[in-house]
C-alpha cells in the first residue's frame, strides 16, 4: 500500500486542481472521505475551536494537534495535510514536529513564518519572523524530510499582512529554492495578486478560502487557470456545523423538533454497519 505521502506526490503529479476540505476531527474526516474528495487539511483553527473551544491564537499546543492528528489520520484512507503552525519553537522543534505529524501519519505538514504565538492568518494582529530566520525553519522542516521522514513540507508565508507582496512572493521563491514540496502564500487580496503569486512562484501552490475572509472565494475552474494546484476550504465545516448547531438548540428551545438525520442514516454514518458485519464474522459459531 502506498504512504499518504506517496498517495499526496500521486495527486500533485496529476493534472488538475485539488479541492481540499478543512476537518478538525475523525468524524469530519471521515464525512470529507466518504464524500469523494481525494484529500483533507486538518486546520489549526478549527482543531483549536472543536478541541478547546478557543481562538486560533497559538494556545493550542503541540501535544494537542498530533494527538488530534493521529486520531483522524487513522480514520481515512486518504492523504491529509496537517497544519504544523510555526513548528512549535525554533528549528529543532520544527523537526521534531515534522517526524511526529510523519509518525502520525499525515502526508504533508504546513509550516508558517509567524511570530509564536501565531493566529489565524485572516485576522488582526498578525507578525512574522525576519526573512533568515523563516528560512532556517524551512530547511530544518526539508532537512527532516531528507534524513527520512515520509512526509511532504508545505511552507506558508504571511508575509503579505505585515510587509508587503513583493517580500511574501520574495519568501515563496526562496521555500521553494531550500526544496518545499508546496508553497502558500496566505491572503493575497485580489485576483491580481493571486495571479501574480503563481506567475512567479514555481511548483505547486495552495489557495486559501475563507468565507468572508481576505481572499477572494473564487470558482474552482478560475483557481486552476490562474495557476494553484490546490484549493483548501479550510473552515466550511466547521462553520456549517456552528450555524446548524445554533438552529437546532434555538428550535429546541422554542420547543419546536430540529431537522435531523433518522437514526439509521445517523449509525452509518459513524460507522455502526460496518461493526456489525465484524460481530457477525467473528461471532463464535458463525
Amino acid at each position: 500500500m502506498p504512504t499518504p505521502a506517496d498517495q499526496l506526490r500521486t495527486l500533485l503529479a496529476q493534472p488538475g486542481l485539488l479541492l481540499m476540505p478543512g476537518c478538525h476531527d475523525a468524524l469530519s474526516a471521515t464525512l470529507i472521505e466518504q464524500a469523494g474528495f481525494p484529500l483533507a487539511f486538518m486546520s489549526g483553527f478549527a482543531v483549536s475551536a472543536a478541541r478547546l473551544g478557543l481562538p486560533d491564537t497559538g494556545l493550542i499546543s503541540y501535544g494537542e494537534m498530533v494527538d488530534q492528528g493521529r486520531s483522524l489520520c487513522s480514520a481515512v484512507s486518504i492523504p491529509i495535510i496537517g497544519d504544523g503552525d510555526t513548528g512549535f519553537g525554533n528549528p529543532l522543534n520544527v523537526k521534531r514536529t515534522v517526524q511526529g505529524y510523519a509518525r502520525a501519519g499525515f502526508a504533508c505538514v504546513m509550516i508558517e513564518d509567524q511570530v509564536m504565538p501565531k493566529r489565524c492568518g485572516h485576522t488582526q494582529g498578525k507578525a512574522v519572523v525576519p526573512r533568515e530566520e523563516a528560512l532556517m525553519r524551512l530547511q530544518a522542516a526539508v532537512d527532516t524530510r531528507n534524513e527520512g521522514s515520509d512526509i511532504l513540507i508545505m511552507a506558508r508565508t504571511d508575509a503579505r499582512a505585515t510587509n508587503d507582496l513583493d517580500e511574501a512572493i520574495a519568501r515563496c521563491r526562496a521555500f521553494a529554492e531550500i526544496g518545499a514540496d508546496i508553497t502558500f502564500l496566505e491572503a493575497p487580496e485580489s485576483e491580481v495578486e493571486m495571479r501574480r503569486y503563481c506567475s512567479e512562484v514555481p511548483g505547486p501552490k495552495m489557495a486559501n478560502l475563507i468565507e468572508f475572509g481576505k481572499t477572494p472565494v473564487l470558482p474552482p475552474k478560475q483557481l486552476q487557470a490562474i495557476g494553484y494546484q490546490i484549493a483548501v476550504y479550510p473552515l466550511t465545516l466547521l462553520n456549517v456545523s456552528i450555524k446548524a448547531m445554533r438552529t437546532a438548540l434555538a428550535q429546541m428551545q422554542e420547543g419546536q423538533s430540529p431537522e435531523v438525520l433518522d437514526f439509521e442514516a445517523l449509525k452509518a454514518a459513524v460507522g455502526f454497519p460496518e461493526y456489525y458485519a465484524g460481530e457477525t464474522r467473528y461471532r463464535c459459531g458463525s
